[in-house]
């Protein structure tokens, strides 16, 4: 199936590398080289992921460079562009929220133990006034991490974990 936003748009986004690439590529515009180098996995691998994403229009192509006698391309990510992603299939969104979890359980592996931090989960009943402010929180908190990202190891940066996952429940 196509993996475009209007069909199976969000799949596009359930797979860690991918996740973990578009975190990457908020703070700086990089080739699939740096990319890989960064990320620690093949060339060849991230290349195909940054394809996937551009053609489902979470990436941008920053500048294209000569390298070596070849063209390479810089791709960057603008996290407004997951807001066009909408889909008519739960499993999709729950796919993508699985691929959230898994990539929160191996960022948790770097914590630094005894640093501040916040952890919170919470399955709960609340006035729609308090989810509305929570969600506009959850936003601003969005904005504002995207907006200070910085290329990787920027001197006078620490590398951080965020992941919010707000959502509004059926009744059971």
């Amino acid at each position: 199936m196509s993996e475009s936003p209007g069909l199976d748009g969000l799949r596009v986004l359930a797979h860690p590398v991918r996740l973990r690439i578009l975190s990457l590529l908020t703070g700086v515009a990089m080739s699939a080289a740096e990319a890989a180098r960064e990320l620690g996995e093949t060339q060849a691998n991230v290349s195909y992921h940054l394809r996937r994403l551009h053609e489902a229009g979470l990436l941008d192509v920053a500048e294209e460079v000569r390298i070596r006698g070849g063209l390479a391309k810089r791709y960057r990510h603008d996290p407004e562009s997951g807001s066009r992603f909408t889909s008519a299939n739960p499993r999709e969104e729950q796919l993508l929220i699985a691929t959230m979890a898994e990539e929160l359980k191996r960022r948790s592996e770097f914590r630094v133990p005894g640093k501040q931090g916040s952890t919170s989960d919470a399955e709960m009943w609340v006035d729609r006034e308090t989810w509305e402010k929570a969600l506009e929180h959850a936003r601003e908190l969005s904005d504002l991490l995207h907006s200070a990202a910085k290329p990787p190891r920027t001197r006078g940066t620490i590398p951080v974990s965020a992941t919010v996952s707000l959502f509004e429940m059926r009744r059971r």
